[in-house]
């Protein structure tokens, strides 16, 4: 009996040997090789994101892009905030976030370009040529009644001005849905194709 617990005791002694030897060898086709024991560190958690923060660098084509502006203060502004809140509801409201941020970016392009008015209503409303830039202008319309596709629009619009980036549309200075071709979109280089807009970058506009 005695030799029996003294043969079972060895028995288990050479059996932890052996689990401790091979946590440190691995075996390969040519033998026995020796590694490193290695651990994984736990996981460093990154903090959780300041939505009161600034708008970060590429935000705009981020999923919770959407969150991060639902989360901010009811927007309001000057006569450039709504200016620019209008023509985002009547020219982009069925487009995705990011088709309405490229409108956006038309737009204040334009502004900084050189090639048109200065301020974002003087770019929304202008005329020529017998004509209006964006077409609800010439309709004469203002009225926004879809409330929820306003409140997006005026949102946009307030980050949009208050400075987050423009990375969608490569200086784009014009857009015109897929279903027609303007003459000057053979002269100007497309820059982005983005839900049903394709837009485009005329010659000799800053940026």
């Amino acid at each position: 009996m005695k030799r029996d617990l003294a043969t079972l005791a060895l028995a288990m002694a050479l059996a932890a040997n052996t689990a401790a030897a091979d946590a440190t060898w691995t075996r390969d086709m040519f033998g026995l090789v020796p590694t490193e024991i290695s651990y994984t560190p736990d996981l460093t958690r990154l903090p959780a994101p300041d939505l009161n923060g600034p708008l970060p660098a590429i935000a705009m084509t981020d999923g919770l892009t959407e969150e991060w502006l639902m989360d901010q203060p009811k927007p309001a502004g000057d006569a450039q905030w709504q200016c620019l809140t209008q023509a985002l509801y009547f020219e982009a409201r069925g487009e995705s976030l990011e088709g309405q941020v490229a409108v956006a970016e038309v737009i204040l392009n334009r502004v900084d370009s050189g090639l048109y008015p200065r301020t974002v209503c003087g770019v929304v409303k202008q005329r020529g040529g017998g004509g209006c830039q964006f077409s609800y202008v010439c309709r004469g319309t203002t009225k926004m009644r879809e409330k929820e596709a306003a409140d997006l629009a005026g949102r946009i619009a307030r980050a949009m001005l208050d400075g987050a980036p423009r990375v969608l549309t490569d200086g784009a200075t014009h857009f015109h849905t897929r279903g027609v071709r303007p003459s000057w979109s053979k002269r100007f280089a497309r820059t982005a194709s983005i839900g049903s807009h394709l837009f485009y970058r005329q010659p000799g506009a800053n940026g």
